[in-house]
């Protein structure tokens, strides 16, 4: 990656441009066998598609707040580098009522503290392939229904600002600056080397570690993460050959 990289979205852009064909995200739920890779050609395609439906379609400016009541999954990690993209502040797990945008999982949990939101509220079916829910639940719009028709290159409206707050996860505020700057400073602890470098993350997304080793860590340093959703459902002879098919590096569980 470039040493001028400043926010997570400049991070994506480097590795466009470098090799937009290596894998990315390569996604697995042991609860469903769901396995689906992205390229970063791909990846990037789904962030374009995403801030584009955040700054057209909902008016999110730089600095307005997104929660995202998802897991660890390849969509989350789309929405955490969209609403970089767009200078808009990721707040997962965070508070709807004090957010702007509510962005949620399918489970009732979840669509249920949605509601708080008094903006616009989006709900991820989370199927396989970015499949639409059969009947989107009431109040929300469907991701799926609505992203397929966004543009597939994004430009933001506004320079988007590295000293502005970018994530919040666990009670803590980051600037875009200060994500580039902790991931490429835990990479070496995760086993991340460089270009190459392939970890298996079972982390949840809701601290900075799950967020580092599920996403950021893998693109700052140019490498790739295999994220696992419910890994605690996989066997130890399944892991193992699973580390081995997917040429794992590094595991952070």
């Amino acid at each position: 990656m470039n040493a001028t990289d400043r926010t997570p979205a400049d991070l994506l852009g480097s590795a466009l441009a470098a090799d937009p064909g290596r894998p990315l995200v390569t996604f697995y739920d042991d609860a469903t066998g769901e396995r689906v890779e992205l390229s970063v050609a791909t990846f990037a395609n789904w962030v374009a598609k995403t801030a584009n439906l955040l700054q057209d379609e909902l008016s999110v400016e730089p600095g307005d707040r997104v929660a995202l009541l998802l897991p660890a999954h390849w969509q989350t990690a789309v929405w955490l580098l969209a609403c970089a993209s767009v200078g808009a502040v990721a707040d997962v797990a965070g508070d709807p009522a004090a957010a702007d945008v509510a962005v949620s999982g399918p489970e009732p949990e979840p669509l249920e503290a949605a509601r708080a939101c008094s903006g616009a509220r989006i709900a991820l079916a989370l199927r396989p392939l970015g499949g639409r829910f059969p009947q989107p639940p009431e109040g929300f719009a469907d991701y799926a229904v609505e992203v397929p028709g966004q543009g597939d290159r994004f430009v933001p409206y506004a320079p988007v600002d590295p000293e502005e707050p970018a994530l919040i996860v666990a009670g803590r505020e980051f600037t875009g600056a200060e994500v580039v700057e902790r991931a490429r400073a835990g990479a070496p602890e995760l086993g991340l080397t460089g270009p190459g470098s392939r970890i298996l993350s079972g982390r949840p997304y809701d601290t900075w570690e799950g967020l580092n080793a599920g996403l950021y860590g893998p693109l700052a340093t140019g490498g790739s993460v295999v994220l696992c959703r419910n890994l605690d459902r996989l066997g130890g002879d399944a892991l193992d050959k699973r580390v081995e098919s997917e040429r794992v590096t590094a595991i952070a569980r």
